[in-house]
């Protein structure tokens, strides 16, 4: 039954879950919140909001308490008590048990090799010091990416390690996996979608650009420039994802592809994504609207592009921290196909996603002409 009167609770109030908010509300969707403070992006918008700390057991419990269905915009949440609320006869997507693997890196490069999915070669070390013994040993060479297991986000817990000096200034502490640095041809991301019937849907392929000091996406072109042959095989891939994990919901997957036209798996996010932004202004559904579709097990729905989009993450510029202010912002939106998306905090430091802008073109050409001057003309400063 289609009831608007269900309660969805929401582990994370950041711009993710503003997002999803605000697609929730168009079907009339009660969305709660649970976060630190109500000023944080989702507040402003959400039907209720819960100040508390979502890695806390006893305020994930009493959260969920009343919820007819919970969800996430971030991973690393309370598990043990989306446990103890599954057991309680609670819906929670994506299910506890697939969050526990995901947000652990380790065990995540161990399911792909468990269920023979394509992924960078690979070892899980309990601490840096394995990991170094390993090099010295001769086991691993240089250069390699070093990750920590969990509590990586947003381009923090990556390590590019390239020289034995690296070893001393770069290396990361703890609990820790090394992966193989696979020579690219470009990243792709694809978003996967399922319901509890089983049934699933992909938004084709898009193509990613990093900034190389923030390691954060930067640039993203939907449709991405690969062949029609590359394109089948990454929806495919992303599907046989999906189903191995059994997520209802949505789940991005970003992939490696390779001169040789390899596709490698890199990392999986069981929530709305960074990718599918663009969605928003240049699919028939929105990656938000989709992920509700999964978790309500309502039919899910037409993942077609509508139009070419880049995407173009709002960061704050270096150099830059304190009240936000938004410049070039006029001069963007005289230009036709832009689609500004300011995520409400009130704060900037360097390279924070404050925004995203979604920049559309009857070509994929046009639309990256124009995001490039988008890129020049829009900076986040602090006043």
């Amino acid at each position: 039954m289609f009831s608007t009167t269900q309660k969805i609770g929401i582990l994370g109030g950041g711009q993710l879950g503003k997002m999803l908010c605000l697609a929730a509300a168009e079907w009339d969707f009660k969305t709660c919140i649970l976060d630190a403070s109500a000023s944080f992006p989702a507040g402003a918008v959400c039907s209720e909001f819960t100040e508390g700390d979502f890695n806390n057991y006893e305020d994930v419990m009493a959260f969920g308490a009343d919820k007819d269905l919970i969800t996430i915009e971030i991973e690393h949440v309370n598990t043990q008590a989306l446990h103890d609320l599954e057991k309680a006869g609670k819906t929670v997507h994506p299910s506890p048990a697939v969050l526990n693997i995901i947000k652990d890196k380790g065990l995540q490069k161990q399911f792909y090799a468990h269920h023979g999915l394509p992924t960078s070669r690979f070892e899980v070390f309990e601490n840096e010091k394995e990991l170094v013994a390993a090099i010295d040993a001769g086991r691993w060479k240089l250069p390699l990416v070093q990750k920590t297991r969990t509590a990586g986000y947003d381009g923090k817990g990556v390590a590019i390690l390239r020289t034995r000096a690296d070893l001393d200034n770069k290396l990361l502490s703890g609990a820790c996996l090394a992966e193989a640095l696979v020579p690219l041809q470009t990243e792709l991301a694809v978003v996967a979608a399922r319901n509890a019937d089983g049934d699933v849907t992909v938004f084709p392929a898009v193509e990613m650009e990093f900034h190389p000091e923030a390691n954060l996406v930067e640039f993203l072109l939907c449709p991405a420039r690969i062949s029609p042959m590359i394109e089948a095989e990454a929806e495919a891939l992303a599907e046989r994802v999906i189903n191995a994990f059994g997520v209802c919901g949505l789940l991005a997957v970003e992939m490696f592809l390779t001169p040789e036209g390899d596709l490698l798996i890199n990392e999986v996010a069981p929530r709305p994504h960074n990718s599918g932004h663009h969605t928003i202004d240049s699919a028939v559904t929105s990656q938000y609207q989709q992920h509700l579709r999964g978790i309500c097990n309502l039919p899910l729905g037409d993942t077609s592009q509508t139009t070419p989009a880049v995407m173009i993450n709002l960061l704050g510029e270096p150099g830059f921290k304190g009240p936000v202010f938004y410049e070039g912002v006029e001069a963007c939106l005289a230009m036709p196909g832009v689609h500004i998306h300011l995520y409400g905090k009130a704060l900037t430091s360097p390279y924070r996603k404050m925004g995203h802008a979604t920049i559309t073109g009857a070509t994929a050409e046009e639309a990256v002409a124009k995001a490039r001057k988008v890129q020049n003309l829009l900076k986040v400063k602090s006043l």
